[in-house]
């Protein structure tokens, strides 16, 4: 009951602080990034999101393309800006992609951001992002943004990412805490990430789980750019969501510990970026979670009927801050049609929780199958 109503205490909380989206408020620095985009086997994507990557409105970066298990024949990018590398063993692991890239960086970075294959860059994603670091952070997530919405399945993707949006970036960094990772469009100081991440060996899934409790357990406020844009896939078809979805619980039941570790640590002494951010991290998955109360809301009507009407209350707070962070964020409207199939969605992340356990043998990466220019997404 109490992670249902999270979104409202942090909403409450958020009123007494005074963070603020910058949203009129320019850059006035321009630091050096190093770009890194990874990709697992697949590249048919690569030339569009470089393409992306090479009409920003920046200049002071350089692509470093990491082509993990991919044949990169015909690849070519004709621009100085772009750096292919094609690693001689299969990593299959996101963070040794990010290092292998690193140890290959020409010039040395102040910053980096990561983007996935799949990506396109909006062209003032990185402008945005430097409205945080001249603020002092040190780690920014910005949005990823969906470039398809052609399935119901895409559309209820998309919306659950608002939600977490919202709850999880959004509200959590204005309540005081820090913007959750999300995989890619995100940047950190680049000594920073070497520190936390340098001597982790890490298989599967999962490096923004842990990528985001090294920064909190250094004190590091993840701040959301909810103005740098990348446009990010969505899973449009059934054994897709089905494998990803798989991936995903695994890692949430993998690095769970972190959060009772990170929840520990933030009452002596008290920290209330480390506190709100834990009660995220232990937060189970939206549909297990609305599953689970669902199922007491019906026990309550037989055996306590005062508390299944505190739970009629829980599940409309949920509704209204769903449906707000839809509004909020100009959800399409063939977001909201899509609603009405969320049972079948359900259904399928039932299966994928069925296969969680052994997700990482099934699939390494989500296949992708949507390309594409930023200019037909617009």
């Amino acid at each position: 009951m109490l992670q249902l109503l999270m979104p409202l205490f942090l909403f409450i909380l958020s009123l007494f602080k005074n963070r603020r989206n910058n949203q009129d408020v320019r850059a006035l620095s321009s630091p050096d990034y190093a770009i890194i985009v990874t990709a697992y086997q697949q590249t048919e994507q690569l030339p569009d999101v470089v393409d992306s990557i090479l009409k920003l409105n920046y200049d002071n970066y350089l692509v470093y393309v990491v082509a993990d298990n991919c044949d990169v024949s015909a690849l070519n990018f004709n621009s100085n800006k772009v750096i292919l590398l094609r690693p001689p063993e299969t990593l299959a692991s996101n963070i040794k992609s990010h290092f292998y890239a690193i140890r290959n960086f020409r010039r040395h970075h102040e910053l980096l951001t990561i983007i996935d294959s799949d990506n396109l860059v909006d062209e003032e994603y990185l402008n945005e992002l430097n409205v945080f670091f001249d603020n002092g952070y040190e780690a920014v997530q910005g949005v990823r943004k969906a470039k398809n919405l052609d399935t119901r399945y895409a559309c209820l993707d998309e919306a659950g990412d608002i939600y977490y949006r919202l709850i999880d970036r959004k509200l959590l960094f204005e309540a005081g805490s820090s913007a959750a990772l999300s995989g890619s469009g995100m940047a950190f100081n680049t000594d920073l990430y070497r520190q936390c991440l340098e001597k982790e060996e890490l298989a599967g899934a999962g490096f923004d789980k842990l990528l985001q409790y090294q920064l909190l357990i250094r004190d590091t406020t993840i701040a959301f750019a909810e103005h740098a844009i990348v446009y990010d896939e969505k899973t449009s078809r059934t054994n897709q969501l089905v494998k990803q979805r798989s991936r995903w619980i695994n890692t949430w039941f993998k690095f769970a510990y972190l959060g009772l570790k990170m929840l520990f640590s933030s009452i002596f002494p008290p920290n209330l970026n480390r506190f709100l951010f834990s009660l995220m991290l232990l937060r189970l998955p939206l549909f297990l979670l609305l599953g689970l109360s669902f199922i007491c809301l019906v026990v309550d009507v037989l055996v306590n009927p005062w508390l299944a009407v505190g739970w009629v209350c829980v599940f409309l707070v949920f509704v209204i801050f769903f449906v707000y962070s839809l509004i909020y964020f100009k959800a399409d409207s063939r977001i909201f049609r899509s609603l009405l199939s969320a049972p079948r969605f359900v259904f399928f992340q039932v299966l994928a929780l069925l296969t969680s356990r052994k997700a990482n043998r099934i699939s390494v990466a989500t296949e992708h199958y949507h390309g594409g220019k930023q200019a037909e997404i617009k």
